[in-house]
């Protein structure tokens, strides 16, 4: 089936049409929300595999945290939550009753994997623990569109605890050469720079690639 819609006219429509056609996504019954289809999940599949090969060949294992904590959680860290706030989601009712205290749907899960990787680690001889979770995320989106910003959506994030701030940095830079930079350049054939983003929502000079 042809794409109707010319490109330079009206993108938008377009990439909508594009993915219609292909049978990748569509929009969901909610705002913000997409249905994956099965080549649009296959894809995801074969992306989610090739990355994770490369995440534990860095050392890192995967494990998995609830999609829901107590708003507490984020209240802790004033910064963190002040980044996400337009973005979050929260849950108020549940079993037909008001919740004693309201609950996050997570928009990402470094409170409450922080909360668990503190209990797990009693000594240096624990370092470093290095862990990797595939998850889905809510973000309340402002201005949906698939694939590219909807209000929940799949993806990966890693979190690791050292024995120095050096220590850290250079599993940081391991992480994005070995992983992601390579993963853009063999497997998506996209070329890539790195780049240190500017210090937000409680990190410090995050490297992108």
């Amino acid at each position: 089936m042809a794409v109707l819609t010319s490109q330079q006219d009206d993108f938008p429509r377009w990439y909508q049409e594009v993915l219609t056609k292909a049978k990748l996504a569509e929009n969901g019954p909610a705002r913000g929300t997409m249905v994956i289809r099965p080549h649009g999940y296959a894809i995801w599949e074969r992306m989610q595999a090739e990355v994770d090969q490369r995440i534990k060949a860095a050392g890192a294992s995967n494990a998995y945290f609830p999609l829901l904590m107590p708003l507490s959680f984020f209240e802790r860290e004033a910064e963190h939550v002040e980044g996400f706030s337009p973005e979050l989601a929260v849950v108020t009712h549940g079993g037909g009753k008001e919740l004693a205290e309201p609950l996050a749907i997570r928009p990402t899960s470094e409170t409450v994997i922080g909360e668990y990787m503190a209990k797990w680690i009693d000594s240096y001889r624990d370092l470093p623990l290095l862990l990797n979770q595939w998850a889905n995320v809510v973000r309340w989106e402002m201005r949906p569109r698939i694939f590219l910003r909807t209000t929940e959506f799949l993806w990966q994030e890693g979190h690791t605890a050292h024995a120095s701030e050096s220590d850290a940095r250079q599993y940081a830079r391991k992480i994005l050469r070995e992983v992601y930079q390579d993963f853009m350049r063999n497997v998506l054939a996209v070329p890539v720079m790195s780049a240190s983003r500017p210090h937000a929502n409680g990190s410090l000079e995050p490297p992108t690639p």
